[in-house]
Order: C-alpha cells, then sequence, then structure tokens
C-alpha cells in the first residue's frame, strides 16, 4: 500500500504531488503503542499539530516530537499547521508529564519543541527549561535537543533556557530572508540569527541547529546566502525539506524539488562546513534527529 502526503483537496488539484512524496505506509503495534503513550502523556506532539508527513514513520519506531506550553501558538505563521488561539494556562504538572513519556518511550534522542507564548512574561522560557531537567532526570542517558520559539532574542530568557544545558539547541530559518516577512510575519529572519549566535555564546560547546523549507518560491542563489548566513553564526547542524501545504489558508507551494537537487544542496551545505545535514524532501527538522546527532561523533570518530 502506498500514502500520499495530501495537502488539502483544492491544493492538490491546484499542482499534484510528484511520484517522490510516495512511500509504504507503515503500520503496526509499535505505532498504536506510541500513540497509546503519548495520549497518556496528555502533551501535544507536533507530530500531530503540525500534521507532519513523518508520523506514522516515526512513530511505528517510537520516536516522537513532544511540543510543550499548549496546542495553541500566539503567532500566525503562514507554512505552520498549528493552530493560533488564545492560549490555555500553563499546566505545572507538564514537565513530569512529558519526562514519564520520553523514558516509557526509551527515547534516546528527544526533541522538544513548544508553541510561542508571546502571553507570558518570560514568553515559556523558564517552563521550558524546567522541560529539560526533569527529562534529564527521568532519563539521564537521553540526549535533549530543544527546538523553542525566537523569545524575541532575548538574553535572560535565552539564557534561563541555555541554563538547563540541553545537547542541541534548534531553532529555525524556514526560509530565505526575500520570503521571511510573508512566510513568517512575527519571526524576522536576523533575529532568528541573532539567537543562534547569542546561543553559541552562552553554549559555546552545544551543538546548535537550524532547519529550512524549499520550494517556497526561493532561488539557489538566496537558499545558497541562507545556509552562509546559518554558518556565519557558527550552526553546527542543517535540516532542509520540502515544504508541503498544510491547507488552502497556508501559502501556496511554488516548487517540488527532485531528490536528485535535495542531494546537491546538502553536498553544498556539507562543503560550507556544517558538521551534519540532513537534505530531502521528507526532511523536517525533528525528523530522524538521533541520526542527524550521532553523524556528527561518527565524523569526529567518537
Amino acid at each position: 500500500m502506498q500514502l500520499t502526503i495530501l495537502e488539502s483537496t483544492s491544493a492538490v488539484r491546484e499542482r499534484r504531488l510528484p511520484s517522490w512524496l510516495k512511500r509504504p505506509l507503515p503500520t503496526g503495534d509499535v505505532l498504536l503503542n506510541t500513540r497509546a503513550i503519548v495520549e497518556r502523556s496528555g502533551v501535544a506532539t507536533v507530530c500531530e499539530e503540525a500534521r507532519c508527513p513523518n508520523l506514522s514513520e516515526c512513530w511505528s519506531h517510537k520516536h516522537a516530537t513532544f511540543m510543550i506550553l499548549g496546542d495553541r501558538c500566539t503567532r500566525r505563521c503562514h507554512f505552520c499547521a498549528v493552530s493560533t488561539a488564545r492560549p490555555e494556562p500553563v499546566k505545572p504538572d507538564e514537565p513530569r508529564r512529558l519526562a514519564e513519556a520520553v523514558a516509557e518511550l526509551g527515547l534516546r534522542h528527544v526533541v522538544i519543541t513548544a508553541v510561542a507564548r508571546d502571553d507570558l512574561p518570560d514568553e515559556g522560557a523558564g517552563h521550558f527549561a524546567e522541560c529539560v531537567r526533569e527529562v534529564r532526570r527521568h532519563s539521564p542517558e537521553c540526549a535533549i535537543e530543544v527546538l523553542p520559539a525566537d523569545f524575541h532574542a532575548r538574553d535572560e530568557l535565552l539564557a534561563m533556557l541555555c541554563d538547563a544545558n540541553p545537547d542541541i539547541y534548534n531553532h529555525n530559518q524556514e526560509t530565505v530572508e526575500r520570503l521571511s516577512p510573508a512566510i513568517r510575519p512575527q519571526a524576522k529572519y536576523r533575529r532568528t540569527l541573532d539567537v543562534l549566535c547569542k546561543v553559541k555564546n552562552l553554549l559555546p560547546e552545544v551543538y546548535t541547529k537550524s532547519g529550512l523549507m524549499v520550494g517556497l518560491g526561493e532561488t539557489r542563489d538566496e537558499l545558497r546566502q541562507t545556509m552562509q548566513d546559518l554558518r556565519d553564526v557558527n550552526v553546527d547542524i542543517l535540516t532542509v525539506g520540502q515544504y508541503l501545504r498544510p491547507s488552502e489558508d497556508h501559502a501556496p507551494v511554488a516548487r517540488y524539488l527532485p531528490p536528485a537537487e535535495f542531494d546537491e544542496i546538502g553536498a553544498e551545505a556539507r562543503a560550507m562546513g556544517f558538521l551534519s545535514v540532513a537534505s530531502g524532501p521528507f526532511v523536517r527538522s525533528s525528523y530522524n534527529a538521533a541520526d542527524v546527532y550521532q553523524a556528527i561523533h561518527q565524523r569526529r570518530g567518537r
């Protein structure tokens, strides 16, 4: 059986998905068990909220990317399926529930992301830090990757999360500078670079990571410049994946890049000096994150 990653019905009429965006649909008890653990935890996942095309594959391997601070975002990005609405109050027991789920899944690498919480005085940084510490207490051997919002590049908030000592600090640039205002109207291209630069200064031994979507209308030269901008602030890990339109209310797809072009982009990124690169149609920021992380250690002979 083949799985086609579908956009909305009207979007599919507008542009039929190419053959390389079809692949076998994983099934089985492991996937169902992962779903049961996630549901019991009561913690949202970006897999579900962002309608990730890799959900079935990842969950069939007991991998899930947890999304803390609720499932309602205070920002409206034109590529993202996470709902924008007035958030609910932060739940103080969420760090414990998250840590128990990570332990039950037996994760050796967990990605913790969050909605933007511009409504909170600390934008959720303190709660995020407590989630990291609680996961560390329950699963000391688990590598912890954080993927927070930009905290408006506020030094004290970045320091608050960095003080919890994650293994990887991930913050996505998403797209090229020309397209950023239209795609991420409440974020800023240069602010993202500023965040990544500040984090590297705060935690020089921690790997920084960023992700890009392609197919939004960027040129190769613009993409190349964006990758160089990320290297200029010493980003270590890069992911590059195909943008897929969540609904007709989101930004349209300008082009579907063939796998060979993703290989070329990946080769360019490695030549720029990124320690680890994942580039492919289905690549997402947290997709196979453990493998991307381990590639650094293999490269360095650890």
